[in-house]
């Protein structure tokens, strides 16, 4: 049997060949919508078929098998489908069935509009009509961006189906990985770096979301609900599926993003890695102006990294400040400045056992003015657990060293833990990343709560508060002087032998210069 690690390594390269031959005169990060469009296509598809195959095996029928039935026949089953899965496929509109006849479709992108209309109308009326809407709406199968007329635009279709259909992929229960989701976050992690800060501002590399993951949840083996209110793709959000296994985030993973196209990946992520559609709320809109989930929190875990140093409304819009989420404060973060207004969402929205681990901007820990009062408000209420300093350039599309602040309503002291892993990376390809050692050390100090030197100090909220309400974790823990360390005297010594040696070679040189000088 093959390894973990052979088998993921193979699946990326198969893809990232995939990727690269079709991409042709399509934008790699436009044409990432279709590849991981038609891998969801193929992964629902195949993921209905194991469902109604495995339920009719277990009746008895063990030679049963939906992908041959006719569509007349398949209709028997839809509603209590519906029901179970939250969408509905015919057997002739399953990704084997398109595919096997792709080449000899002269309206190939007719067909396909068609399928991916007739699966998003599977749900309407129903509960999960919501979490399939608009589902394909990126995959426009009739851009120009395929190709100028209908008969190059179906080449490329044609190509796209046949590859994704040759990937490998076995059944979800077969593989030791989770391929589709692993195909997935692949596809995301490359096209995210050579994209840069467009695929970077929504892609949290899955080092970094490990780590927030794991601080979140220490001492827990399950939770009640998850949530980011900056989603993105759902990178965050999923790794706690893989570190905690999704059946022990019981009552579902939450969260909301602005950017269309995002949130419909992140929906379509939810689903390769087999988050049932009851067990995920992914929600579209401006989470600081306008949040979806009120009748959800509060959340036991919180992660999230929200875009830095965006502008907002604040204190223009003159509601904001009688927000229950902003008005504790007394004050909002600043118009130019959102990312106290992202924690502040996050703290009044976290239960009170939780924890919150939120990627930051570095400037929130020292700035002045509203984000000073906002700080303060956070120490003098006992809210701020631990800062992590970060290394550089870890993230797509930015080099700033970022930070981890981590929250919670139910501290057993009053003090901050700072920890100093800004020189904790190794560097892989163009970016530096957090390996497993750096992962473990850091989360290590977070568990243990003590000092260390030169990498880890807990510091007592009245010491910060005449601090100025600094929490920039430099302040705090003293970095080590890796400077060597230089005897005077024996250096001035040995210079003083080096002139003497160099006074004697240029007496000797001038006995030979001026010898030769005789002899001519």
């Amino acid at each position: 049997m093959k390894t973990r690690e052979k088998e993921r390594s193979e699946l990326h390269r198969t893809i990232w060949q995939i990727a690269n031959n079709l991409r042709g005169s399509v934008d790699g990060w436009d044409f990432k919508q279709y590849v991981l469009g038609i891998l969801f296509y193929r992964f629902i598809s195949e993921n209905l078929t194991n469902y109604i195959n495995e339920d009719e095996h277990r009746s008895g029928k063990t030679d049963f098998d939906y992908s041959i039935l006719s569509d007349k026949e398949a209709e028997f089953g839809r509603v209590d489908t519906v029901k179970e899965k939250g969408f509905y496929i015919l057997p002739s509109e399953l990704f084997t069935n398109v595919a096997k006849k792709a080449r000899n479709d002269q309206n190939l992108n007719e067909t396909l509009s068609a399928v991916f209309k007739n699966i998003e109308s599977s749900a309407k009326g129903t509960e999960s009509e919501g979490d399939l809407k608009g589902l394909f709406d990126d995959l426009d199968v009739n851009s120009n961006k395929l190709g100028n007329t209908v008969e190059q635009r179906n080449k490329q279709l044609v190509k796209l189906l046949e590859s994704i259909s040759e990937l490998r992929l076995g059944k979800y229960s077969d593989n030791t990985i989770d391929a589709f989701g692993d195909a997935y976050e692949f596809l995301m992690t490359m096209y995210a770096s050579s994209a840069g800060k467009s695929g970077g501002e929504f892609y949290t590399p899955q080092e970094v979301s490990e780590l927030l993951a794991k601080i979140t949840i220490v001492g827990k083996k399950e939770v009640n609900k998850v949530y980011d209110p900056a989603c993105g793709s759902g990178s965050l959000l999923l790794k706690f599926a893989k570190v905690l296994g999704k059946e022990n985030v019981r009552l579902g993973f939450f969260g909301q993003e602005i950017n269309l196209t995002t949130y419909n990946l992140c929906r379509i992520n939810m689903f390769l890695h087999d988050i049932n559609y009851n067990h995920f709320d992914i929600a579209h809109g401006n989470t600081l102006t306008d949040p979806k989930h009120w009748d959800d929190e509060p959340f036991d875990a919180i992660v999230s990294n929200p875009p830095y140093s965006i502008n907002w409304e604040g204190d223009a819009n003159p509601l904001l400040i009688n927000d229950p989420r902003f008005s504790p404060a007394g004050v909002l973060a600043p118009k130019s400045k959102a990312d106290l207004a992202f924690t502040m969402h996050m703290l009044s929205w976290l239960s009170t056992t939780g924890t919150a681990a939120i990627v930051e901007f570095p400037g929130v820990l020292y700035r002045g003015g509203a984000e000073k009062k906002i700080r303060k408000y956070l120490m003098d209420n006992n809210y701020v657990d631990t800062v992590i300093q970060l290394p550089p350039d870890l993230f797509f599309g930015t080099t700033i060293a970022t930070c981890i602040i981590v929250l919670k309503k139910s501290k057993s002291d009053n003090k901050i833990l700072f920890i100093d892993a800004s020189v904790e990376f190794v560097r892989g390809g163009n970016k530096n990343k957090l390996s497993e050692e750096n992962r473990k050390k850091i989360l290590k100090a977070f568990v243990e709560r003590k000092d260390s030197e030169h990498f880890a100090k807990l510091v007592d909220n009245e010491k910060i508060a005449e601090n100025d309400y600094n929490i920039a974790v430099s302040s705090y823990v003293e970095q080590e002087d890796t400077r060597e360390e230089i005897d005077i005297t024996k250096l001035n010594k040995e210079i003083s032998d080096i002139v003497k040696r160099q006074n004697k070679l240029r007496i000797a040189i001038d006995k030979i210069v001026s010898n030769i000088e005789v002899v001519k």
